[in-house]
């Protein structure tokens, strides 16, 4: 038989140990330097006490004097011995019955052989098979002891200590999530006489958590590998629901296993010396075994099964003896798997490990086997004992957390982290091959929509039909994952040139331009594409993802519902991008934003009739910035809402100014984006202006284009309506440019439609839209409508809109943009050009 494993084979030979005098934040810093969890108080050759990570919550860490106090004042004594020689089991029990962790251990003469801790039997016992079938939630012995994280640290202890727990999980605070606070955090307190800390400063972090149902085999191994000794247990619906220490580990297996072991191993024992009835009592253990049991002769020739290996494998007792365990064979180990357990049986007698078989219907199936080698007491005949249990559950229930790991649980697509897997390993493959490989960053347009309108339930309808038509598009070799929201990534490996990924995303584009038919309805949705090539784009993952996505914002910038290979020139696009949108989040509260003026004039009575109020961006290192550049970066971001306040407030101010100033009666017009449309708020921020700066409601106009009228009708239509009521006026800018429907002319409270610029460019000469401008202004005057022409340059253009009978101008003709200082002299001064009449 194999020796039992004794306490000095695992003990830890190097004491820590100090002199009774010592101040115990010293005795705390030696133990936490040596990252020891005792230290021994000695005095020559005499041991006097001990002190632990335990006794540290018996220190009143509210007061500081208690932190100078010799080590001597706080240990326990006298010293606990145990012989070296003594074996684990009789260790085991000695630290669950005396509720103790740590034991000296003496060797010859009664000399200091070193210590030994109940960490050091959890991790030698040997029982990885029993640890392996127990859920870790067998184990807990009580509810959880929460700390919030401004507890001082001194009432953390106490709290602990009353409760009887080594161990506290400190409860997250803002960002900052929730740690675990243990004897060996106050142990560290002590060190660095932290009396003042409080429990959040002090808990440790990340707090390591496993599942309840979890085996605690793995719960001891990912302790020993991140070196920790407590683990947070959570349920399935996440919540933390019990701390497992080692300490735990250890009950469970002194008063689950142990004894029954022990119990078993005695009346094997009992049986095979005094009588025949004890051989049959081994017989009816052995047959009332929910495990498998199988026993074969030196040649692996079956001579013995019990029930279980019945119901297990299908073969009935007759079918197997005198056969071999090669009737179980699945077929999916190889000759060298066998032959290294054979080794390990032959030089070792033992071999465990996880075995695919097969059932006598042909069924193949996991299980975890042990096999023994029994030799008789003269050493002579030798036989093998098998001891199997099916795993098959365990191992759908780890396969269901690898999907969850790796798939999207939505559309069953690799997820994010599994399409850097693949593409990781890919990449090797083609450079190895020198194949070339693209990937594909694809994104649906403005799906947001859908959700915003439709709800999340239609909008994963289309997520799940995006997901099919994208698996309907590609080789059976490529993958497609679902990165998250609506972004979808493809890897199309050995492709010949740029030409097969262009293919390819021209069947995506074609794909998803069809309907998607969600919650009884069609809708029509269309995709952008970006298109990474390796190895010209990149040389690995992150560069490749990074690269593609550049090039799907490029589509989108272009129009979307397109695809675009990327280009190098494109980082330096997006860039420069994100540069000038780091610099306008500050240029509002820098002041460097400021307001143009453009006087429209009264063509009928040939004066000034109003202004319009146009953003500029007075930038100290770009300059005068451009609205085209930044405007749209600001509508991107959501700057606009309160960079458009402003705009508003400060076109307000200014137009009460020049009234206050006894200038000619004008209205202000300012633009309105459909970001600004869509806030809740958006009358009463209209009105706060208007009465903060006093001006009018009749002086202020609201310009919109047809393009946020018709995207948000049902939403803008009543704000409007509120609006005209208090006395606002409303303009529609660039007729013509969008949808020109009649319908919401009709629907909706206007005033003016400003005719655009490129229709009015090249009137009266070109006669088309000379016959457009002309409509439009028979068609607004029959709505009652005012119309204002955009762009007026030349005389002519005047002469020509005069004779149609236009109301307002607008245009280089009459003045540039200029700012508030500027529109004001020449208001003052009457000198804004004569219009011929």
């Amino acid at each position: 038989m194999t020796e039992a494993l004794r306490v000095g084979h695992i003990l830890h030979e190097e004491l820590l140990t100090c002199d009774p005098e010592l101040p115990l934040h010293e005795a705390a810093a030696r133990m936490r330097a040596a990252r020891c969890s005792s230290i021994l108080v000695v005095s020559g050759e005499t041991a006097l006490g001990i002190w632990t990570e335990h006794d540290a919550l018996a220190v009143d860490l509210a007061e500081p004097a208690a932190l100078e106090q010799p080590i001597s004042a706080l240990m326990s004594s006298p010293v606990r011995t145990i012989d070296r020689h003594a074996t684990l089991d009789e260790l085991g029990r000695r630290f669950d019955r005396e509720q103790i962790r740590h034991l000296l251990v003496l060797g010859e003469h009664g000399r200091f052989a070193g210590i030994v801790s109940q960490t050091d039997v959890v991790l030698n016992y040997g029982l990885e098979r029993y640890l392996q079938l127990s859920e870790v939630g067998t184990a807990l012995s009580g509810p959880v002891l929460q700390l919030p994280p401004a507890l001082p640290v001194a009432e953390a202890a106490a709290r602990m200590r009353a409760a009887g727990v080594d161990a506290a999980v400190v409860t997250g605070s803002g960002e900052q999530r929730p740690g675990i606070l243990t004897e060996r955090d106050l142990v560290r307190c002590i060190a660095g006489r932290s009396s003042d800390a409080r429990a959040g400063d002090l808990a440790s972090r990340p707090l390591l958590s496993v599942a309840r149902n979890c085996s605690l085999l793995r719960a001891r191994d990912l302790s020993v590998q991140k070196g920790v000794r407590h683990l947070a247990v959570s349920d399935a619906d996440h919540a933390i629901v019990g701390l497992l220490s080692f300490a735990d580990i250890l009950h469970l297996l002194e008063h689950d296993h142990v004894s029954q072991l022990e119990q078993v191993l005695r009346e094997r024992e009992e049986a095979l010396i005094a009588s025949q009835r004890s051989l049959r009592l081994a017989q009816q253990v052995i047959d009332a075994s929910q495990d498998g049991v199988v026993v074969t002769d030196a040649d692996g020739v079956i001579e013995a099964v019990n029930p279980a290996f019945t119901r297990l494998t299908g073969y009935r007792a007759i079918e197997a003896l005198g056969k071999t365990p090669a009737i179980l064979k699945s077929g999916r180990h190889d000759k060298a798997f066998y032959a290294a357990m054979w080794h390990a049986l032959r030089t070792g007698g033992h071999w465990q490990g996880e075995v695919w078989n097969r059932r006598k219907n042909g069924e193949i199936y996991p299980e975890w086997l042990t096999i023994t080698t029994l030799v008789d007491e003269d050493g002579g005949e030798r036989k093998y004992a098998g001891v199997f249990s099916d795993i098959s559950e365990r191992k759908e229930n780890e396969e269901r957390i690898r999907s969850l790991a790796y798939y999207d649980p939505l559309t069953a697509l690799p997820n994010r982290r599994l399409f850097h897997d693949r593409l990781s390993v890919a990449l090797p493959q083609m450079r190895r091959h020198g194949q070339r490989l693209a990937v594909l960053f694809i994104d649906l347009d403005l799906f947001k929509r859908i959700n915003d309108t439709l709800g999340h339930s239609i909008g994963d309808q289309v997520l799940m039909e995006m997901a099919d038509r994208l698996r309907e598009c590609v080789r059976d070799g490529d993958t497609v994952s679902r990165m998250g929201g609506d972004e979808f990534t493809v890897i199309q490996p050995d492709i010949h040139s740029a030409d097969d990924a262009l293919r390819l995303a021209r069947r995506i584009v074609d794909s998803i331009r069809r309907p998607f038919a969600a919650g009884g309805r069609e809708l029509y949705v269309t995709t952008s594409i970006g298109i990474a090539l390796y190895p010209g784009d990149g040389e690995t993952p992150e560069e490749l993802i990074k690269n593609a996505d550049t090039a799907m914002y490029r589509a989108k910038d272009l129009g979307r519902n397109s695809h675009q290979l990327y280009a190098q020139s494109m980082n330096a696009e997006s860039f420069e991008r994100l540069t000038m949108e780091s610099h306008l989040r500050q240029a509002l509260e820098r002041d460097q934003l400021l307001l143009n003026y453009q006087v429209k004039v009264n063509l009928l009575e040939n004066r000034t009739s109003g202004v319009e109020a146009l953003l500029r961006w007075q930038h100290p290192e770009f300059g005068l910035v451009p609205p085209a550049q930044f405007v749209p970066l600001a509508e991107g971001n959501g700057l606009i809402v309160p960079i458009g306040t402003w705009v508003l407030r400060e076109a307000c101010r200014q137009a009460y100014a020049w009234l206050s100033a006894g200038l000619p009666g004008i209205s202000v017009a300012v633009n309105f984006s459909p970001r600004q449309m869509q806030r809740i708020d958006l009358v009463e921020t209209v009105i706060a202006a208007l009465q903060d700066t006093g001006l009018p409601a009749e002086r202020l106009e609201i310009e919109l284009t047809e393009s946020v009228l018709m995207e948000h009708m049902d939403e803008v239509a009543p704000k409007l309506h509120r609006l005209r009521a208090e006395g606002v006026r409303i303009s529609i800018d660039d007729f013509g440019t969008g949808y020109s429907s009649l319908a919401y002319l009709k629907r909706l409270p206007i005033d003016k439609l400003k005719i655009d610029t490129s229709f009015v460019r090249d009137v009266p000469e070109d006669a088309d839209d000379a016959e457009i401008v002309a409509a439009i202004v028979a068609m607004a005057h029959r709505l009652g409508l005012q119309v204002v022409a955009e762009g007026v340059e030349k005389p002519e253009q005047v002469e020509f809109l005069r004779g149609l009978g236009c109301d307002e101008i607008q245009g280089y003709l009459v003045s540039r943009p200029l700012s508030a200082e500027n529109i004001g002299s020449l208001l003052e001064r009457h000198l804004l050009p004569e219009l011929a009449g």
